[in-house]
């Protein structure tokens, strides 16, 4: 296993435009990072980057204590898991796996050992005389995990690997890679663009944007704090509404009606701004009239006609239409198209229990949660409220929960041989 470090990574393309601007990234030992953003934000560029596929334009590029920025991709010592699984069709399960071991000469003995082996952590070894048209897709990406985790890399690199699998394997799958990374323990850098992979596999998630990186954290950090417009847009769904507010004193006058703040340091955060945007989480809205008396005290109430609702058994979605500035509609709208959401757009998401009988096209009243309000600068995109003692709190909390990880892992590999013992 070994540490993956960037220090200024850059790469541009022939015609200048940087794919990946200055990205800076310290990938610990046997941790699980997640690449995540939109499509063109550079993060399968980086991937290939780490794994040599792509030249460094500047930067450095450490494994471990060794630089790699002109290292051959075989001499890094990396195992890439692909979107397409990449298996030989012609090739058996066994022989697929065996592949890397075939070219490095291993003796037959031991690759049979080390193949048979990896089929049983993934449960593959009813299926290795099999030809990978037979498998499922399921079952043929665990064939290329399994291809990679024979090598015994120092780290494992995935590239959207469940893309194209339906939404119920993708559950699955998330799901089997945790537990597998967990127990090998072995550094993991994942690509992805669904952020539900990323909030539910990585130890830290780096959100990126037009090659730069925007923030890095673990998955509650990037949800309950958010640097920025972009990276609370992106993380969460549905995504954090965002409404224009012109503050006066302690209130905040919204399309949906007036919020009051309780918090001094949000007031003082606004400064003598005219305008902000008001960010907030569709779950911290709640039907009013579901709401107790003592708990409406707690937070706003405010009035809004509902234009569409969406009941799912276990939450109820009402869609809420609000008029904005052209500026401000015109910056959501951006944000919109850059996300690949139409969400962004002048409505509100709000988040209600189901047993509420909202229904589209009534004039309601919602209950706001205005202790977990957000509030960004429009014109920079900073969250002027980041409550940097959360951060180093939450920051503390993750780093407790990987060292806690990494002393289960400890035990269980004392415990269970591995597969390939010295």
């Amino acid at each position: 296993m070994a540490a993956i470090t960037m220090s200024d990574i850059v790469k541009r393309y022939g015609d200048g435009f940087p794919a990946v601007n200055r990205v800076s990234l310290d990938v610990q030992d046997g941790e699980f990072m997640i690449l995540v953003g939109p499509s063109g934000c550079g993060k399968s560029t980086l991937l290939r980057m780490i794994v040599g596929l792509e030249d460094i334009t500047s930067g450095e590029m450490r494994i471990g204590d060794r630089i790699v920025n002109t290292v051959a991709p075989r001499q890094r010592n990396l195992s890439m898991v692909f979107q397409n699984y990449a298996l030989y069709p012609h090739l058996t399960v066994f022989e697929n796996i065996a592949f890397p071991l075939r070219l490095a000469k291993v003796p037959g003995d031991e690759v049979d050992r080390r193949v048979r082996d990896t089929a049983a952590l993934l449960e593959l070894t009813e299926h290795l005389d099999r030809k990978p048209a037979h498998l499922s897709g399921g079952q043929r990406q665990r064939v290329a995990m399994g291809r990679a985790i024979v090598r015994q890399a120092d780290a494992f690199l995935f590239d959207e690997p469940l893309s194209n699998l339906d939404a119920k394997l993708r559950g699955q799958m998330r799901t089997e890679i945790s537990r597998l990374q967990r127990r090998l323990g072995v550094t993991t850098v994942y690509v992805t663009h669904d952020q539900t992979e990323a909030m539910t596999l990585g130890d830290r998630v780096a959100v990126l944007r037009k090659g730069e990186l925007q923030q890095v954290g673990s998955p509650r950090e990037l949800y309950e704090q958010p640097e920025n417009l972009f990276v609370a847009g992106f993380i969460g769904s549905p995504s954090m509404n965002f409404l224009p507010a012109t503050p006066s004193g302690t209130e905040l006058r919204t399309p949906l009606g007036t919020l009051r703040l309780d918090d001094q340091r949000k007031v003082d955060a606004i400064g003598d701004r005219r305008i902000v945007l008001v960010g907030i989480r569709p779950a911290d809205f709640e039907d009013a009239s579901l709401v107790s008396h003592g708990k409406r005290a707690r937070g706003a109430v405010v009035r809004a006609r509902v234009d569409v609702t969406e009941w799912l058994g276990n939450e109820l979605y009402a869609y809420v239409p609000y008029e904005a500035p052209e500026d401000v509609a015109m910056r959501l709208r951006d944000l919109s198209r850059e996300l690949d959401s139409d969400q962004l757009r002048t409505q509100a998401v709000v988040a209600l229990d189901p047993s509420s009988r909202i229904h589209a096209g009534d004039d309601v009243e919602l209950w706001v949660n205005t202790a977990r309000l957000h509030l960004f600068d429009p014109s920079s995109g900073l969250n002027l409220t980041r409550d940097e003692d959360a951060v180093a709190a939450l920051a503390a909390q993750s780093d407790a929960s990987r060292e806690a990880q990494r002393a289960a892992q400890r035990t269980e590999t004392q415990e269970v041989p591995p597969i390939d013992p010295d």
